[in-house]
């Protein structure tokens, strides 16, 4: 029997670039997920429509591509709300700081529940509608004091809304070959728990982690992505075309190209058949 996942494309909205390699695949059925980040600059209405198009002829056809919030709470971006701190320049902390005040606990909850509750909101404005699962960029939903704030933005904002853990399900000695995959593992176990305690859903297991620095075969990471993951896993992937926009925003350039090149082509659809994986 074949297991239904979730690939989910991040980062909607950060670039027209990214725009438009996702899109693209959507209309492939390459995807059946992505994720809006609200405060990207690439997230006008023209945008939006285009996303709702390529999803509304998916649907047409009886195949389902859910649409997320991108919770965004690190630089180079800018907050929503007027009065969020910490911030330098007026954007948000760079990820290492962020994640250094979650651990310490020196974040405010109360500041970061108002912030993503303005991104649940610039949704809904956006699209209708509420997020049909909320996630968060650079996996900040996951840092103590943050997740609790998401937590509880999620349930007053999107009730119904599932949400992204970052843990897998392998064995320990099998995790132990990805830092950044094990640091995921450890902060999603408090996730999870607290989640569930909310009675708000996340995905079965997580996969998608890697160091894209050294710029890796794709089509590798995906088999190993792929290799045991149960119904209702997720997949996180990052494709795109490169300008101007993203390489202003993000050091994630050429290496989004390469993902947008496995997943268009024929070898991604025999790779999912292989391993018994839907995205239906």
């Amino acid at each position: 029997m074949n297991r239904r996942i979730w690939l989910c494309a991040d980062d909607y909205g950060i670039s027209p670039g990214v725009n438009r390699a996702i899109r693209d695949l959507i209309k492939r059925g390459r995807l059946n997920a992505t994720s809006v980040m609200v405060v990207g600059p690439a997230i006008g209405r023209d945008e939006v429509a285009g996303l709702q198009d390529v999803i509304a002829e998916r649907h047409a056809g009886g195949n389902r591509c859910e649409v997320g919030l991108h919770v965004t709470l690190t630089a180079p971006f800018r907050p929503l709300t007027m009065h969020f701190k910490p911030v330098v320049g007026g954007l948000f902390l760079p990820l290492p700081n962020m994640l250094r005040r979650g651990f310490i606990r020196r974040l405010d909850r109360e500041i970061i529940q108002s912030e993503i509750g303005a991104q649940f909101a610039a949704f809904r404005d956006l699209f209708g509608r509420a997020p049909g699962f909320a996630d968060g960029h650079q996996h900040t939903q996951l840092f103590p004091v943050v997740r609790d704030a998401f937590l509880a933005a999620t349930a007053a904002h999107a009730p119904g809304a599932w949400v992204r853990q970052g843990g897998r399900n392998r064995p320990l000695l099998k995790r132990l070959n990805s830092p950044k995959a094990l640091l995921l593992d450890e902060v999603s176990r408090q996730f999870r728990k607290r989640a569930a305690r909310a009675n708000i859903g996340f995905n079965t297991a997580f996969a998608g982690a890697y160091d894209w620095v050294h710029m890796p075969d794709f089509a590798v990471l995906m088999q190993q992505f792929l290799h045991g993951l149960p119904d209702g896993a997720l997949v996180m992937c990052h494709p795109g075309f490169v300008d101007e926009t993203l390489e202003s925003l993000d050091p994630l350039t050429h290496q989004r190209e390469r993902e947008h090149a496995f997943l268009a082509g024929e070898q991604f659809p025999t790779l999912l058949a292989a391993n018994k994986v839907t995205l239906e």
